[in-house]
């Protein structure tokens, strides 16, 4: 994941200073759509695990 920021900050710097070619733009847009998927799927496990603690308290009464 690390190395495919980098790759993703690399490629936004290049386009603010000196733009980027037809493929390195094509490149840009799969990296970012693997980052939001890996975003979305590490997102979404984090909220199947949280337990709301009101729940728990008012079944022990």
């Amino acid at each position: 994941m690390e190395e495919l920021i980098q790759r993703i900050n690399e490629l936004a710097r290049k386009a603010k200073t000196s733009g980027l070619t037809d493929e390195e733009m094509e490149e840009r847009n799969e990296l970012r759509r693997k980052y939001i998927a890996s975003f979305k799927e590490s997102m979404r496990d984090q909220l199947q695990h949280i337990k709301y603690v009101g729940d728990e308290e008012n079944e022990k009464v």
